[in-house]
């Protein structure tokens, strides 16, 4: 289990702070709810911790039950990004699939495949990265700064 944090600035006219914090989970089910309460624990307070968990638990859990990350030596690895405007959550599994994860439509009678769907409902855009070692989903949710206009980051 490893965690960090980073603090930056944007390079930008208008300079603002952008905390960014890490964590590593070994890819076991239990992760799930660890990640969940780390997220609740950096974003408390927040008007987006309700949507955040949300986001990183489905985002976990798909990690592991879809990819490598949900095997014996798996882990799964979560960024938490907050500046003024936007929180971003990205979940990067270990591959190992033949098919990148996908938003899908399903009918109300299926069991499987909402997970996406309902992360692209709630967040503002999520984004699919593939590279050779796994995948990594990131949901960006605008804060009121954002969502209004206001100063950018």
């Amino acid at each position: 289990m490893a965690a960090y944090q980073h603090e930056g600035t944007c390079t930008h006219e208008y300079t603002s702070t952008a905390r960014v914090w890490g964590l590593s989970c070994p890819g076991f089910p239990e992760e799930v709810s660890r990640a969940r309460r780390w997220t609740r624990d950096i974003l408390r307070g927040s008007p987006l911790v309700d949507d955040a968990e949300l986001i990183v638990s489905e985002l976990s859990a798909n990690a592991i039950l879809h990819t490598a990350s949900g095997t014996r030596s798996g882990s799964f690895h979560l960024a938490l990004a907050v500046s003024p405007r936007v929180v971003a959550l990205s979940v990067t599994d270990e591959g190992g699939t033949g098919t990148a994860p996908k938003v899908e439509h399903q009918d109300e009678q299926a069991e499987h495949g909402r997970g996406l769907g309902m992360v692209s409902a709630i967040a503002h855009r999520v984004v699919v990265h593939d590279s050779h070692g796994g995948h990594t989903v990131t949901a960006e949710l605008l804060t009121e700064a954002g969502a209004t206009g206001g100063r950018p980051c």
